[in-house]
Parts: C-alpha cells; structure tokens; sequence
C-alpha cells in the first residue's frame, strides 16, 4: 500500500511538473501573426515620343524619355496603395498612331501620355482619354493661366493637362526695318510687340517698296503642311474665328473672304518670295538668316540658331482686328487613358497628379516656358530670355479646334493654300473651298468620335 501511495505520489509530481511547463510554453509563445495583407502589384505604361526637353533644375535632362523615367522612379518608391511598377516606352513620332490606337486592348495600351497636344488632342475621341478634373486642385488651377487651361478643353472638361509650351511669333529683321524708314516700329527692348492691322500693311507695303530686288516683306509656303498654323492665324487678322462654335472650319464670313481676298494680295504685291506655292518654311528661314527675309516665325529654341547667325531681330505678334495680336502655343502635357482597369485607372490618374503637386517634379518646366506661374516666378531669373513668352502668353489661341482628325485636315488645308498662292479662283471661291475640304476632314473625324464620360 505504501509502495503505491509513493507511485501515485510521483506520478502526481510529474504530472505537475508537465502541466506547469506546458503552462510556461503556452505563456511564453508568441501568438501566431497572420501573413501581411499583400498589395496589388499594377504596371503601369508610360509612353512619350522622341521628343527634346531641357531643364533647369537638371542638366541631364535632354529628353522627355530621360524625364519621365526620373519621374517614373521616384513615383513608385513614394507609392502606397499598391506595388507599381512604372514602364516608360519612347516611340518615334512616325509610330505614333501604331504605339496610340495599335495597342488599345493589349497590355502594352497606354495609361498615360506625355507629349504635345498638337498630336495627342485627336485621341480624345478615340473615347479612351479620361477628364482630369477630379485630380485638379485649386492649388494646380489657380497656378496654371486660364488660357492655358482652356487650350486643354473640350465641351468644358479638361482632357489634357498643360506642362510646359513653345510659343511662335513673328520675329522681323531691325536691320532691314531701319533701312528702310520704319524705325519706329523696331523696339530695342526684349519684348513682343504687336502692330494693328493699319501698322501691318504700312510695314509690308514700305518693305516692297524699298527693299533690294530678292528680298522679300514676309514669310509664305504651299510646299507642304509644315507651319500650316502659322497660316491659319494669319487667316485670322481680319477678324474671322476661323473655326465656329461647333469646331467646325468658317471662312466663308465677310471677315473670312476679307482675309482670304488679303492674302492672295499680298501675294501679287510682291509681299511673298517668288513662287511661295512651291516653297516650305524652311526656305524661309533660310531667306530670313540670310538677310533675304524681314518677317519670319521665332520661338524660344528658334531664338538660339538665329542668334548664331547674328540677325538682329526682334518679336511681334501676328496681326488681329483689336490690336492685341495673336501667337501660336504648342503645349506639352498628359493625358490618361482608360484600358477598363479601375486600379489601373487610379494610380495612371495618382501618377499626373504626383507631378503637379511636387514643387520637385513640377520645377523640371523649366527650361521651356513653363505653364506654371510659380515656376515661372521661382526661376525668373534664369527664365529671363523667355520672359517675353511669358508674359505674352494670353494672345494664344486654339488652332486646332479639338478637331478629332486634325493632321487629315492639314493634309486638305496646304493644298488649297497652294491654290489660292496660284491667284486662280476669287477669294469667295477660295474660301469656299478651304472650309469645304477642311470641314470634310473634320466631319469623318466627328462621325466616329467618343468621349469619355
């Protein structure tokens, strides 16, 4: 008896002894975490196409492609709401469509697009490009000029956002002004002048009149469709919209024939090179930094190879009815694309927004002339060969219209342009003409296009 009260006595103490160390163990063990919630990895496809960029706060920035991919990386190391991988894509601008339209529905479609909005404002109605004013604070509205803003619209909502832009005036050569008495249009100041209409014909009727045989008043082409805007505002100077409310081409108006009738003078006063219709702007350039030209076309990169030519010149706008002039703004900025992926969808939109509210990424506008007005203001001094630019920035106008297939319509409109050179058809007839061939360009374009909602 004895023996087993002992048996049961040590089987007691064990048992105790093994309860108090699964106690330990179970007080000691630290409760088992559940795996950590796993973001959604997302790529997103950035494209641009080959396209120069300088920017004052990098000197290593020659392009938008190098640009981007800065952006690119700094986006997704700051990142929450998801794993994004940021793929950058450069396209040669003759691919274009192919790397745009070509790759709808596939995983290399584009999320977002860098580039000027010359090319990129006609896939706004592919119904693929997203309204950016959700992501528009007040902050970003108020800093970026409204004609700047209004330039990036279609029936009021913004589809595109303004980065930075070139702007072309006319430049003129002091040199050959004074030569000829008209001193007192040349300004000796970096500015841009603007002439009234009045002031216009005196300076082109004074240059004809006393310029040397083979130097010529103005620029003139028909050759081809490069610098058809340039063409278009001068179709402008008489009053004419150019295009109506509807975006649809309008020259057949007393103040369209007016500018028409005004050209094809011009030309037969002898304002135009000889046999403009078969020439380029190229070739006026050439006449213009050779000393054969009075009045071309200058921007901001233009100013820097006529410099080295050492013409002496200077900047006006392009003549308009109410004497404030009219320039020619290529902006350069994003736009978003919707591939039916909401996640996707959201950080393309989180990507555009990053820039514009990072003093950082925001500030690599200058360089061009930037759209906005605190980088302008932060860099003014470095900026101040484009204050003039700058500063000149509303007499902008949209030359496009929005059109949904613009580069058909400079397909038409440098034809007739060449036609109407060749002083054939009245100027009623010619305007006719421009704005039919135009317009049938654009309705093709309107009968297949969709915007986003």
């Amino acid at each position: 008896m004895k023996k087993q009260m002992t048996i049961i006595v040590i089987v007691l103490v064990i048992l105790s002894v093994s309860l108090l160390g699964l106690k330990q163990i179970l007080e000691n063990k630290k409760p088992e975490t559940t795996p950590k919630e796993e973001k959604e990895s997302i790529t997103l496809v950035v494209k641009t196409p080959v396209l120069q960029m300088t920017s004052l706060k990098d000197n290593t920035i020659n392009d938008t492609y190098t640009y981007m991919k800065k952006v690119a990386q700094a986006f997704e190391e700051q990142y929450k709401d998801a794993n994004v991988n940021v793929k950058v894509v450069q396209f040669a601008k003759a691919d274009e469509d192919e790397q745009i339209i070509g790759c709808f529905g596939t995983e290399q479609a584009t999320d977002v697009l860098f580039e000027e909005y010359f090319n990129m404002s006609t896939y706004i109605h592919t119904g693929k490009v997203v309204p950016l004013d959700g992501i528009i604070t007040e902050d970003i509205k108020n800093d970026i000029d409204d004609n700047y803003w209004e330039l990036s619209k279609i029936n009021e909502k913004t589809y595109m956002m303004p980065y930075f832009n070139m702007q072309n005036t006319l430049s003129y050569n002091k040199d050959l002004f004074r030569q000829v008495g008209l001193e007192k249009y040349v300004s000796d100041e970096d500015v841009v002048q603007t002439w009234s209409v009045q002031d216009f014909e005196t300076i082109l009727s004074t240059l004809q009149k006393n310029l040397p045989e083979n130097i010529y008043p103005m620029m003139m082409y028909g050759k081809n469709e490069m610098g058809d805007t340039h063409v278009i505002t001068l179709l402008r100077s008489r009053g004419s919209t150019f295009f109506d409310e509807n975006g649809r081409v309008k020259l057949t108006t007393p103040e369209g024939i007016s500018a028409v009738q005004w050209l094809m003078d011009c030309n037969k006063k002898g304002y135009f090179p000889a046999n403009a219709e078969n020439i380029e702007i190229n070739d006026c350039y050439n006449l213009f930094t050779n000393g054969q030209l009075a009045i071309y076309i200058t921007n901001a990169v233009l100013d820097e190879s006529i410099k080295e030519t050492n013409v002496n010149y200077g900047n006006a706008n392009f003549p308009s009815m109410d004497g404030k002039g009219f320039s020619t703004n290529f902006l350069t900025g994003f736009e978003v694309f919707d591939n039916d992926d909401e996640e996707r969808l959201k950080v393309a939109k989180d990507f555009v927004k990053f820039v514009y509210e990072n003093d950082e990424w925001n500030d690599y506008q200058a360089g061009a002339i930037p759209c906005s007005q605190k980088v302008a203001e932060k860099f003014a001094k470095e900026l101040e060969g484009k204050q003039k630019y700058i500063e000149n920035s509303q007499t902008g106008w949209n030359f496009t219209g929005n059109a949904p297939t613009w580069r058909k319509v400079r397909d038409v409109f440098y034809k007739d342009i060449k036609e109407l050179l060749y002083g054939e058809k009245t100027a009623e007839e010619m305007a006719k003409q421009i704005e039919d061939d135009c317009n049938q360009a654009i309705e093709e374009g309107y009968e297949k296009s969709i915007l986003h909602d």
